[in-house]
């Protein structure tokens, strides 16, 4: 088979199931897992395909949102891991707000060994995840219903957050770019996230490697707006020397160096 009528199959295979694996591919087309990389990478340079850790998913993710389902089985080990990195910033009996990320929904996951918590959230399912945590107390924002993300955003759900002032806010973002900051895909999401970190004593924001060096189409802050980034890997040596010199504490898994 030629490389292209391998990249085309492997490009409709995302079309119909919306995520792909390296190993998957490479055994399925009998090829080395670097090959199936470079056709990733092809891809997502094209615009069709966003690389994962593992793999990829159908899409730009910079420039789109994916619905919640296909976000909660995208870079799952990754998010665990972050989730398990942010648990240790986390004290009994804090004041959280947390964005309608999935990366959110993972540690909120991690986060049930921890007692009388208070969270604050604009995600439903968030909401959903953390109902039987009975010594928690658990505020939605109320608001419209982004129905692809089950994000509750506008008006009402801004106004919501202004009247609280937290100990901590975990969020995460599409992009993280050294000139363009801190970034997502609409300016709704934004929004809210803009508002939870004017409420927070300590920001935390939790992303993939995968959103290093990369820009969306709404600025949400500075990078130095933040406390923490907690992330699946080692950043390149240029970003951690970036977030050394402006005091911001960087976390990845220690295997990772």
């Amino acid at each position: 088979m030629l490389a292209i009528e391998r990249k085309n199959e492997i490009l409709n295979k995302l079309r119909t199931e919306q995520r792909v694996l390296v190993s998957d591919l490479a055994a399925h087309y009998n090829v080395t897992e670097e090959t199936i990389r470079r056709d990733l990478d092809k891809l997502e340079k094209d615009g069709y395909a966003t690389k994962t850790y593992g793999g990829a998913i159908w899409g730009n993710i910079t420039k789109s949102d994916l619905s919640y389902t296909i976000r909660n089985k995208t870079n799952v080990e990754a998010k665990n891991e972050i989730a398990e990195l942010v648990s240790t910033l986390i004290e009994d009996g804090d004041h959280l707000m947390m964005d309608d990320s999935s990366t959110s929904l993972f540690t909120a996951r991690r986060l049930k060994e921890k007692k009388d918590l208070t969270i604050i959230t604009n995600s439903v399912g968030l909401v959903v995840e953390l109902a039987g945590m009975e010594t928690w107390t658990i505020l939605s924002t109320g608001g419209q219903l982004k129905r692809e993300s089950l994000a509750l955003v506008g008006a009402r759900s801004l106004d919501a957050l202004r009247c609280y002032h937290v100990d901590k806010v975990i969020f995460s973002c599409k992009g993280l770019d050294r000139e363009a900051g801190i970034t997502d895909s609409n300016e709704l999401n934004a929004q809210s996230k803009q508002v939870m970190l004017s409420a927070a004593k300590k920001r935390i924001l939790i992303l993939d490697g995968t959103k290093f060096d990369k820009v969306s189409f709404v600025e949400i802050a500075p990078i130095d707006q933040i406390d923490v980034v907690v992330t699946n890997t080692r950043p390149p040596r240029p970003w951690v020397q970036y977030l050394e010199q402006r005091g911001i504490q960087l976390l990845f898994p220690q295997d990772r160096k």
